[in-house]
């Protein structure tokens, strides 16, 4: 307002000017205050015969003229789904029964009369006429004993489109679903701006296009069939892309608790997977991760987890040859021979393979060497001294025909990567959150050690029954060796049986998909997620998980954090949303996690000062 707008000039009873006086602060206040209909309000509005023009924005009001003589559940379930801007107002105003019956009582004699003068006539019944008598009668029937009630209901839908182009077909597909199933609509002809009225969230029908219907048919049509997972229990794993509704799951009510993710490089897949980690934790739930990229090293300090570096420098240490305790419906003989099939797995990796005959050695040196330690089938796991690599070694070399196997293990004993396993284990993983860094480690030897924390890690999980879940992230290191990825597989299987989710999380899908355990894998875990994918592996993922061809370009054509969620038989577009403490713990972004702990050291330079 300008500066002589603060002023208003009065005119006197004759007609002269009063003196100019100042508008009162009150009015001035309530002149220039912005209003919740100011804001949301369209930049401009125009009024047509068929469409509204608000902004940049057409819309048009529908309403449903005419319905079946039978509603099926779920009807309005493909235009509820729809993925279009729409918005649907339902009315429902309740008609007296008293009066209902009356207006019955007259359309059945009407009826009635009709049947009979055709029957007088000798004319050829009327089906129609008969059918309608017998719902009429049937109709009335309920009524009278209150098990049913007649109301007046209007249904209207506002479709928004940014051209008319765009409008009609939208108004064709719309039309399309509903007249496949018998229930036909018209556009609200210079009536659209009531129509709009109609459908905005104040509850005023202003169309006033009704039909009657009962309690039954009226029930299938109000709109709680929308696809969701939200379920009582369980994590929130993002937002609904269709309709805004929160995807709440357990993955631990399921078959089983396993998951894959699948996503190129920067489409957020570690994002996704620790937000589900810090979430998970709050339930409970003790969370194991082997991480190949050292992208969890953070979040563990931030939330007071366990990290350890697996390298061949590293104090961290794990020995192969330390023993599982039996669980209490296993026998300590089970536990043993199972654990010496594992190592000759480990060794066929640490050697490049075994022939048949080689294999037969390996398997009778680890027996011979567990005997020279007095470890039998009879010993008390808990409480024995595990050999060492070394020891392994020792009785190797006592053994026809093993030299070759001792002088390539001997790069492992005595060589560069004897620090790495010819160690006795010294970590304690007794905490709610671990993590196994193997960023450090050789690519050569990252699938050996992959198996050995493994391993260490399922020792752990058949020690205790507790709630678990194990984090695998770039896990086509894994799928390149058989003995590596064939555990990976068993791990999906057996992990059921000690309450144990497997996680598993791959950016490099071809190369997953490709080994002969990739595929039973994905079909022993109950939830999948697909972010966005590469043009090179979505004719590949599209065949695996039966996608539509929308579901397709969806993944193409995704955001970071945006896919589609898979649980059992239900699947939904989905966007992963994280609140900003949450954000500040799991960012994987440089640049933000050179800022926190810039932020964080400025912090305590104030401290100390």
């Amino acid at each position: 307002m300008s500066f002589l707008g603060l002023f208003k000039k009065k005119k006197d009873e004759e007609g002269g000017e009063a003196e100019e006086n100042l508008i009162l602060p009150q009015e001035l206040y309530r002149a220039s205050a912005l209003e919740l209909k100011d804001i949301i309000a369209p930049s401009a509005l125009k009024v047509g015969p068929r469409e509204l023009n608000l902004g940049n924005k057409i819309v048009r009001t529908y309403f449903v003229i005419s319905y079946p003589r039978y509603l099926a559940e779920g009807w309005f379930a493909p235009i509820i789904n729809l993925d279009k801007i729409f918005d649907v107002s339902i009315f429902v105003h309740p008609i007296d029964t008293a009066r209902i019956l009356k207006q019955f009582q007259k359309k059945v004699a009407e009826i009635q009369s009709q049947i009979h003068t055709r029957e007088e006539k000798g004319m050829v019944r009327d089906p129609m006429l008969d059918t309608a008598y017998a719902d009429l009668e049937a109709l009335r029937d309920q009524l009278q004993q209150a098990q049913e009630k007649i109301f007046d209901v209007g249904l209207y839908v506002s479709i928004y489109a940014d051209n008319e182009e765009e409008m009609d077909k939208i108004e064709t597909e719309m039309k399309s679903i509903l007249e496949a199933q018998l229930v036909y609509v018209k556009p609200a002809l210079f009536q659209q701006e009531q129509g709009l009225k109609s459908v905005v969230p104040i509850g005023t029908d202003l169309l006033e296009v009704h039909s009657k219907l009962n309690s039954s048919p009226l029930s299938s049509v109000f709109p709680f069939i929308s696809f969701d997972l939200t379920s009582d229990r369980g994590i929130l794993y993002g937002i609904n892309r269709h309709n805004s509704s929160l995807v709440l799951f357990d993955r631990f009510s399921l078959e089983n608790y396993n998951s894959v993710i699948f996503a190129k490089s920067g489409s957020g897949k570690s994002y996704t997977t620790k937000l589900e980690i810090l979430r998970t934790l709050m339930f409970d739930t003790d969370v194991m991760v082997i991480d190949p990229e050292r992208e969890y090293e953070y979040m563990a300090d931030a939330i007071g987890g366990r990290y350890f570096k697996i390298s061949l420098t590293s104090e961290h240490h794990i020995n192969p040859f330390d023993l599982p305790i039996a669980a209490e419906d296993e026998s300590r003989s089970d536990v043993l021979r199972s654990h010496i099939i594992n190592l000759v797995g480990l060794f066929r990796l640490m050697l490049g393979g075994l022939t048949p005959e080689e294999d037969a050695i390996i398997d009778r040196a680890i027996s011979e060497t567990y005997a020279l330690k007095d470890i039998t089938t009879e010993s008390d796991f808990s409480n024995v001294e595990a050999p060492l690599l070394s020891d392994f070694e020792t009785v190797l070399k006592g053994m026809e025909g093993a030299e070759s196997l001792a002088q390539r293990l001997t790069k492992y004993t005595v060589g560069t990567w004897s620090g790495f396993i010819n160690q006795p284990t010294n970590i304690d993983i007794n905490s709610k959150f671990i993590v196994f860094s193997l960023r450090d480690m050789e690519d050569e030897l990252k699938p050996v050690a992959m198996y050995i924390v493994m391993h260490y890690i399922w020792n752990a999980i058949r020690k205790e029954l507790k709630k678990r879940l194990l984090v695998i992230d770039e896990a086509w290191w894994m799928m390149k060796s058989e003995d590596t990825a064939s555990f990976l597989l068993s791990l999906a299987k057996r992990g059921r049986k000690y309450y144990l989710g497997l996680s598993t999380i791959t950016q490099d899908v071809d190369d997953f998909l490709k080994s002969p355990y990739g595929l039973p894998i994905i079909t022993n875990s109950s939830i999948q997620v697909l972010l966005k994918q590469s043009p090179t592996v979505i004719d590949k993922l599209q065949k695996v998980f039966n996608l539509t061809d929308e579901e397709k370009f969806l993944l193409l054509e995704s955001g970071v954090g945006e896919g589609i969620f898979f649980a059992g038989l239900k699947h939904v577009a989905i966007k992963i949303i994280a609140s900003y403490t949450e954000d500040q713990i799991i960012t994987s972004d440089p640049s933000q996690i050179l800022a926190i702990k810039k932020a964080k050291q400025e912090l305590e330079e104030t401290e100390n000062k």
